[in-house]
């Protein structure tokens, strides 16, 4: 598998084992790692995960972890029994719950004697727009100064790496140490963005920072996942 190949993660955006199975099946040796999110997880629970690891894939379980500390550093301790490579926490819920879920997460690694999930912070959802951030959150910033703020906060507290929208992955890259950017919202110049509104195609995200990008519909709404990965490893090449 190479490098780019390695840096994609496909969204398994399902609510059922069978489809997201059937995914798997297809692209699972020409993707560095499988998304599960709420949709998912909350249907179907931990045989999904299981599954992606009989494949021999990675899996990146997309919670978006935020409450009070105490609550977040036991969410991630389970969390981390599913074997995860990556688990996320909502940076917005403060640096001393972003700290306890790291903490947490590394100390239950270390119970079990197993490799701890890298534990990323999630910044600003890719379908804000700055007039939704001003007029329905409440945040008098851009959103690039929302992610700086909040991604600068989260490294902070010990985080691995982050999750902001490619369009602000420049903006990481330039103002701040981190070596982990995964940037939802990604779709190729052939595909539409649906209810994304800050997107940017795989090479644009790539050249602005993005270590990792996160293709969902694209691939997994495609009469043929596979084509649809290999059309999307052949733009980054190109």
């Amino acid at each position: 598998m190479n490098g780019n190949a390695e840096r994609l993660i496909v969204a398994l955006d399902f609510d059922n084992f069978r489809e997201a199975a059937e995914v798997v099946d297809q692209v699972h040796d020409v993707v560095g790692m499988f998304k599960v999110g709420m949709q998912l997880f909350y249907s179907e629970g931990a045989k999904v995960l299981d599954y992606i690891h009989e494949k021999g894939s990675k899996v990146f379980l997309d919670l978006k972890l935020h409450d009070i500390p105490n609550t977040v550093a036991q969410a991630a301790r389970a969390l981390t029994r599913y074997g995860a490579a990556v688990i996320d926490v909502h940076i917005s819920g403060g640096k001393e719950m972003v700290q306890r879920a790291v903490e947490a997460a590394k100390e239950e690694a270390y119970k079990l004697n197993i490799t701890p999930p890298l534990v990323v912070g999630v910044t600003v959802l890719t379908s804000l727009t700055e007039e939704m951030l001003r007029e329905e959150v409440g945040i008098q910033e851009t959103p690039e100064e929302t992610v700086l703020r909040w991604a600068k906060m989260g490294l902070e507290a010990g985080l691995d790496g982050i999750v902001a929208s490619a369009k602000e992955a420049a903006a990481i890259t330039r103002e701040l140490s981190c070596g982990l950017i995964i940037t939802p919202g990604i779709r190729p110049v052939w595909a539409a963005e649906n209810d994304q509104k800050r997107v940017l195609t795989p090479r644009e995200a790539v050249e602005s920072g993005a270590t990792h990008l996160v293709v969902g519909r694209p691939v997994t709404q495609s009469s043929d996942s596979r084509s649809a990965v290999l059309r999307i490893l052949e733009e980054l090449e190109n």
